[in-house]
């Protein structure tokens, strides 16, 4: 553990006391977002200490050009980096001419920050001397408004409690943004007009290269003791810049407080030309409607979210703590609305990794957002990918790849591939199966089968010829290899018959011949519409199967298991227990090639498999497989305690998997990377969800029913969590005792409990 500042609470993300150490952090930790906009937890006011700025909007990017020594063909043309956007939360601070500042004052007296996930609200409060003597308190409240998703609010209280005092206060925009992380320095932004009209300030600017056109916009009041006041401002403009300037004298003990209304319209949602009116009537309604008005509102907004998506732990505050926040930031990053978005790995907490979406939607992510919100919201996920087939193509034909493969981005904004590592973007070719995986559970858990006759079949047709030009034919051993490879863990590059990519490609072969048949006899008119546009023939199916027949996968008599790749047992197997511990995290202490060299796992590999396939194999060959593979395994991929604790809880290795589970949670919140100031690990967030569900909760589809094999942690006293099951609501709570199950509605429902079938009758508990 490498942190420990945050105080342990069962709703709250809470920092006591002021250390310019953890600003960085805490800016990553108190993030806040709406699905459409977010922005880090910087402060208002100025501060001259080392920070992260960091707003964003959703979907709203730039192609960075690809910085490389050595061109190779079909190399990524650009890197997609997500955009810092123009600023509107600054305010600056003046007191008796002095600016405020935490990283200047003479002394911080109290200092607490609070990010209060039940209610979705971000406050801090401090007390300060200035360099001036002025002793002030502060308190300031910001949210973004999950109701009106274009505006976010600002209340900024300050109260001088030593003297009177004039105090200035200067909300502004700023567009003159840079990312921390360019390529090239590039200027992303050009800011065309600047604009403040009395109370009100409008910036317009558009991205370089991609011409997102944004409208940045703010109105401002004052209020003194809770009375508003009809004081003037001032206009103060700069390049890229503009400010309101308010100025008032304020007595020993007078709270002078500045309403602050702010956010962004952009081209994607309205014509380029209306961006100012419709900034113009979002500020009519959130000025109309008030900053407690719409807090409140923001409060039932939440109460809505967490009375499907909660999971209650009683006994053990740090994992209560830990996975709302998960939930929490899973739902300020992404809540299903538009179909043209996805789940970026950083969210809206930084600019690491860039791109919107990695093969961790469709393996983690989907499983939390089909339980806990209707099924529109995972369709709408896979939709996405459908509406990039044409991008994954292109991708794949500039690799070689002919007669309609594809192959779908490791990163991506529009479907291009933009990830420039070419170990991993030419490699991770596991990804395309991550695709088809997530139809398969999307079917499995809702039923919805429309998806793939209307859809999906020509995104796994395209899939499969894809691994069938990828796999080689080995003479030597009459089988087919796919070669120069990187399956999930990243610490091995280049190497041949990655297990998990063999075994996965072999399934989506077998798996797309299953569908045609499917669609075949189900829904004929698809069929013959797909037929029809991809050319698809009898002889090419054949080929298909003849591949799957015969995927070789590499074997180890010696230990009984698959082996990770074909050279895994050529490496010194030291476990990773033995390593020195100021030699870890690896990634950050060894060089590349001594990693690649190494045994060491970054996260689940061969275990990826097991936990995707565990119905293909017994629980003797899963605990075969991760007696061998976990010791090797250093969990540097925030990917990877969450899978271990699933199967850890299935081999009823409760001890360890609750470790798991405690790693995955707090991953951010104890910054166990040590780099959580660069953002939160936002898609891996759901990996912890299903460590309760899928993990302690023991919950899976078997034979077109929810099955549940309940463990407890020894550190618990009891848990619960909802899922919406084919649009029926269960909760199923967890005591040490006994398990129960309360159905919503009047319909029946009928699940398997540790293979017993029980039938559940809606409004009425059963407890076992």
């Amino acid at each position: 553990m490498n942190q420990d500042y945050i105080t342990p609470d069962k709703w709250s993300i809470i920092e006591e006391g002021f250390d310019p150490e953890n600003v960085e952090s805490s800016e990553s930790l108190f993030s806040l977002g709406n699905g459409a906009m977010g922005q880090r937890a910087n402060f208002e006011e100025d501060y001259s200490g080392r920070t992260f700025q960091g707003s964003y909007i959703a979907g709203v990017y730039y192609p960075d050009k690809t910085r490389v020594g050595w061109w190779k063909n079909g190399y990524p043309e650009y890197f997609a980096k997500v955009l810092n956007a123009p600023n509107w939360i600054g305010i600056q601070v003046f007191i008796n001419g002095t600016p405020l500042d935490l990283n200047t004052c003479k002394k911080i007296s109290h200092f607490r920050r609070e990010l209060n996930m039940k209610e979705g609200w971000y406050n801090r409060e401090f007390a300060v001397i200035l360099p001036n003597g002025i002793e002030l308190a502060v308190n300031v409240t910001r949210f973004l408004s999950m109701d009106l998703d274009e505006v976010g609010a600002i209340k900024y209280k300050l109260t001088c409690l030593n003297a009177s005092a004039e105090i200035k206060f200067v909300p502004y925009l700023d567009s003159g943004i840079k990312n921390q992380d360019s390529n090239w320095d590039d200027k992303f932004w050009n800011t065309t007009k600047i604009v403040s009209e009395g109370h009100r300030a409008f910036i317009e600017a558009h991205t370089m290269k991609t011409n997102f056109a944004t409208c940045t916009f703010m109105e401002s009041y004052m209020e003194l003791n809770g009375n508003k006041l009809d004081a003037k401002p001032s206009e103060i403009t700069g390049q890229d810049r503009v400010g309101l300037a308010y100025q008032q004298q304020v007595q020993k003990g007078d709270t002078l407080t500045l309403i602050k209304f702010g956010g962004y319209t952009v081209s994607r949602n309205h014509p380029p030309s209306k961006l100012v009116q419709v900034a113009k009537r979002n500020l009519q309604e959130a000025t109309e409607l008030g900053v407690e008005r719409l807090l409140e509102r923001q409060k039932s907004a939440w109460a809505k979210i967490w009375e499907r998506s909660d999971i209650t732990i009683e006994g053990d505050v740090k994992a209560q703590q830990g996975i709302r926040f998960n939930i929490y930031q899973l739902n300020q990053t992404y809540l299903g609305k538009d179909s043209r978005l996805n789940i970026g790995p950083k969210g809206f907490t930084g600019e690491k990794y860039g791109g919107s979406t990695y093969w961790d939607t469709e393996a983690y992510c989907i499983p939390f957002y089909m339980s806990t919100k209707n099924q529109q919201v995972a369709r709408n996920l896979l939709e996405y990918r459908y509406n990039h087939l044409e991008k994954a193509i292109e991708n794949a034909q500039k690799l070689g790849f002919s007669n309609g493969a594809a192959l779908y981005p490791m990163v991506t904004m529009n479907g291009e591939e933009c990830h420039n590592e070419w170990e991993i973007t030419f490699q991770e070719i596991h990804r395309n199966g991550a695709m088809a995986f997530a139809m398969f559970n999307y079917y499995r858990y809702t039923g919805d089968y429309t998806y793939i006759a209307e859809m999906g079949l020509e995104v796994l047709i395209a899939i499969a010829r894809f691994w069938y030009q990828r796999a080689s034919f080995s003479t030597p051993k009459n089988k087919y290899v796919i070669l120069g490879v990187t399956g999930p863990n990243e610490y091995e590059n280049n190497v041949n018959n990655n297990w998990y990519t063999n075994y996965i490609a072999q399934w989506c072969i077998n798996y797309t011949l299953e569908q045609l048949q499917k669609v075949k006899d189900g829904h004929p008119e698809d069929y013959d519409r797909v037929i029809g546009k991809t050319k698809l023939t009898a002889v090419e199916t054949d080929q298909w199967e003849e591949v799957a027949k015969k995927m070789y996968f590499p074997y180890s008599e010696e230990h009984s298991v698959f082996l990770q790749q074909d050279g895994f047992l050529d490496k010194e197997l030291v476990p990773a227990a033995d390593l020195p511990k100021t030699h870890r995290p690896i990634n950050q202490k060894w060089s590349w090639d001594r990693i690649l060299r190494s045994p060491y796992i970054k996260q689940a590999d061969t275990l990826q498999g097991f936990y995707f396939f565990e119905d293909h194999f017994t629980q003797k060959e899963l605990e075969r497989h991760f007696d061998f593979y976990e010791p090797f395994t250093v969990h540097e991929s925030s990917l990877s305690p969450c899978v271990h604790s699933i199967q850890a809880a299935k081999l009823d290795r409760m001890e360890q998997a609750y470790d798991f589970y405690l790693r995955t949670s707090r991953l951010d919140l104890d910054d166990y990377n040590n780099e959580v100031n660069e953002g939160l690990h936002i898609t891996s967030m759901a990996g912890t969800w299903m460590s309760i569900v899928e993990g302690f909760g023991g919950m899976r589809v078997s034979d077109d029913k929810l099955s549940f094999t309940p463990r407890i942690p020894e550190q618990w006293d009891s848990y619960s969590f909802k899922v919406d099951f084919r649009n029926r609501i269960l909760k199923v709570t967890v005591t040490r005792e006994d398990v129960s199950f309360d159905l919503e509605g009047a319909d029946e429902m009928s699940i398997r409990v540790q293979g017993n079938r029980v039938v559940l009758k809606g409004r009425n508990t059963v407890k076992l």
